[in-house]
């Protein structure tokens, strides 16, 4: 049994924050942060997560042309739930009208969409479900720091799902290798975010994000890179056979020195970290939707995926595709509207990192 990707949805909100939009409160420029991570914009959300996660839910239930009612099981990678307890899955589960699904949140950082991904494509396989939905949905911009250059300006909001379904086909994500590079934990990071966040100590807490640049450089390159030639390596597959190849989106930088460490041609490579900047888990689905609808996913195409996060989480999936890369139904799905620009969306959020440093 096999578990085959037969609906695709994404949901990019429509406020879009430019380099130039941020020159405007930090000491940077567009030049700069396009030379150094190939980011032109990112989107800014003004909903919360889960209203992000229901509009690309709903329209890749609606290009699969299943009814809700037939979805055993919900997946929401995130590491940005609207809350924690309950979880953020049972709302998506409750306004898709999935009455018939239940649902978890998988949180492993940027990997999360790839880590659902295998662990419902495996449920699938152990023959417990035979439909779900996996999500892969971020609103980074709220944690942003906007005090701090090298890393506010690498995030964005958005994502998107996938409808996986049951098959004796040999399609869909056909083997993963997932690991944790050792060591690495403190390198990208938010501290006490959590129930820490719950203790006296930190009435007062103020969210700044733990990075390291050129340390996550490194070991995400060797971590994705080791992950997908043990997979190809335990599949027979070769590079040769790879027709596209789709790495998270965190960095042009890293996924240039990937490809060429993989020996990939740019033009095998999906690439969108222009238009979205990093999303996190929701980096991998909004590049297979746009790699869709280019009509650069083909039938029967045989696909390599790699994602790093937090932790950190490393990872490479290969996928088959099936025959069908159009919708059968398009969605009505939409987001409410949006009355504020990008900027005035985070400006509460650069109000409080002015005053933090301000404080200090």
């Amino acid at each position: 049994m096999y578990a085959e990707i037969i609906g695709w949805g994404k949901c990019a909100p429509p406020a879009i924050l430019t380099n130039n939009d941020i020159a405007t409160f930090m000491d940077t420029s567009d030049e700069w942060i396009v030379s150094r991570t190939g980011i032109k914009q990112r989107h800014i959300s003004h909903v919360p997560c889960s209203e992000l996660a229901r509009v690309a839910t709903e329209r890749a239930i609606s290009c699969s042309g299943i009814d809700a009612k037939d979805i055993d099981l919900i997946i929401f990678g995130s590491n940005t739930p609207n809350e924690m307890v309950p979880n953020c899955a049972s709302k998506i589960v409750n306004a898709v009208g999935a009455t018939n699904a239940t649902g978890f949140d998988l949180n492993s950082a940027c990997t999360s969409f790839l880590y659902a991904l295998n662990v419902g494509t495996d449920m699938i396989k152990a023959g417990s479900i035979k439909t779900a939905v996996v999500i892969g949905m971020e609103k980074t911009s709220r944690l942003m720091d906007w005090g701090k250059r090298d890393s506010a300006i690498l995030f964005g909001d958005g994502g998107g799902a996938v409808v996986l379904q049951a098959t004796e086909k040999e399609l869909g994500l056909i083997d993963a290798k997932l690991n944790l590079v050792p060591n690495t934990r403190e390198m990208l990071s938010l501290p006490g975010f959590g129930m820490d966040m719950a203790d006296e100590d930190y009435k007062t807490y103020y969210s700044s994000l733990n990075f390291d640049g050129q340390e996550i450089f490194k070991h995400a390159v060797r971590g994705m890179q080791e992950a997908c030639n043990d997979l190809l390596s335990r599949t027979g597959v070769t590079q040769d056979e790879i027709e596209l190849f789709v790495p998270h989106q965190a960095n042009r930088r890293i996924i240039e020195t990937l490809a060429k460490r993989m020996k990939f041609d740019l033009d095998k490579v999906v690439i969108c970290v222009d238009k979205y900047a990093n999303t996190s888990a929701g980096t991998i689905p909004l590049a297979l939707c746009d790699a869709l609808e280019e009509g650069r996913i083909t039938a029967g195409m045989t696909m390599l995926t790699a994602s790093f996060g937090a932790g950190l989480t490393c990872g490479a999936g290969l996928i088959k595709w099936g025959e069908r890369t159009k919708p059968l139904e398009d969605s009505e799905a939409e987001l409410p509207p949006c009355n504020q620009t990008a900027l005035e969306i985070i400006q509460p959020s650069i109000d409080s990192a002015k005053k933090h440093y301000e404080s200090k």
